[in-house]
């Protein structure tokens, strides 16, 4: 494909909130500090204000709902496809697609299906990889053994279920699962359109859950009986960690603001008593950076090069973010505006790039020929 350089816009809409504080806190729980004590921090310098986009190449097309990706050591990705419950691996180089097979018991409706994908950092020894999706009761997180030996279609082992009882509905089921720095298992989960399940500690909807491999509650976490790491959430679909181990999740709002959050244990982000910046409430936490829905309504995000990479559904958008330590350096901008229509999941690529997945086939889109594919991006 034609390589081809995008020029950024800024949204006239944009605010950013002030950040939480300067860098040189205490490391917390699933830092690389935390759980290497007395590991130096990596140096890492602050990005440019202005970065660049090139859209080297295109992987693949003509995927069906795609929504979770997750990378294999060599490389290669696993990607979910939310409607059909299939799970599929695209080599990195070339695009060539193998089926893995189909995770049984995923019930697809509204916004539920298969969702978010995970390799366990385990998996050179024992192929394991994690899913999160939607059944005929809740939302779940299971694990399943990839074969590679044995024939495409097949190569799923049967999922263990290690985290059941996800609220689920029609929206807002969030989705997203990575494994930290701290090799412990998190998720972004949604209060599916209940909003109170949000300031509810003891319901696993509207948080983002710290787990074990084995989905219990893992040490360090707030409470020492719960998976629950941080409340107050709507629905949590982008989940990615910086150069110094922080956790960043992006969250959707609901008319007014979209945000970015620096997320510390047991503090709670406000849904559904405030939307956006809390107008100095001490209680909740502020997010980093906010944007009007239409602008972003955001979905997956990565970490690269000093940045928060985000991916916008409804604003059509890739949104480069650069931080100072815990706050930004300079004002986000917006790249592929409209170019490629909604944008699902945002991943970083083995050489300092990102792998970005659209997301016009789940319904709400406008698919084109091609669609939905995956675009190989050079960013700095």
């Amino acid at each position: 494909m034609q390589r081809r350089s995008v020029t950024s816009v800024l949204a006239a809409s944009l605010l950013l909130a002030a950040g939480c504080s300067s860098g040189g806190a205490p490391a917390r729980a699933g830092s690389p500090a935390a759980s290497s004590p007395g590991s130096p921090r990596p140096s890492v310098s602050t990005p440019p204000a202005q970065g660049s986009v090139t859209v080297a190449s295109t992987l693949t097309t003509d995927l069906i709902s795609p929504w979770g990706v997750a990378a294999l050591p060599d490389g290669d990705l696993l990607v979910s496809s939310r409607d059909t419950g299939k799970i599929w691996r695209v080599a990195a180089d070339g695009g060539r697609r193998t089926e893995l097979g189909t995770v049984p018991g995923v019930a697809p409706g509204g916004e539920g299906g298969l969702l978010g994908l995970a390799v366990a950092p385990s998996y050179g020894r024992d192929h394991q990889v994690y899913a999160y999706f939607t059944t005929e009761s809740d939302n779940r997180i299971a694990r399943m053994v990839h074969d590679e030996k044995k024939p495409a279609g097949r190569q799923l082992g049967a999922p263990d279920t290690v985290l059941k009882g996800i609220p689920k509905g029609q929206v807002h089921n969030g989705g997203r699962i990575a494994f930290g720095p701290d090799k412990m298992l998190y998720a972004g989960t949604g209060e599916t359109g209940d909003t109170g399940l949000a300031q509810d500690k003891k319901s696993l909807g509207g948080k983002i859950l710290r787990m074990t491999p084995d989905g219990g509650p893992a040490h360090g976490n707030p409470d020492a009986g719960s998976v629950v790491y941080s409340y107050g959430h709507r629905n949590v679909q982008g989940l990615a960690w910086d150069a110094e181990g922080r956790l960043w999740a992006a969250e959707f709002g609901q008319n007014t603001w979209d945000e970015l959050n620096l997320i510390e244990p047991g503090r709670n982000y406000g849904w559904p008593e405030v939307e956006g910046k809390g107008r100095g409430d001490a209680r909740f936490v502020d997010p980093v950076a906010q944007w009007a829905t239409a602008d972003a309504s955001p979905s997956g995000i990565a970490y690269a090069g000093g940045s928060i990479w985000m991916a916008g559904l409804r604003g059509e958008r890739l949104w480069r973010i650069p931080l100072a330590g815990r706050e930004t350096s300079a004002p986000p901008q917006a790249f592929l505006k409209g170019e490629y229509g909604r944008l699902r999941t945002v991943v970083p690529a083995g050489d300092g790039g990102l792998w970005l997945v659209t997301s016009n086939t789940d319904g709400r889109g406008e698919p084109k020929k091609g669609d939905d594919r995956i675009l190989r991006l050079k960013v700095s």
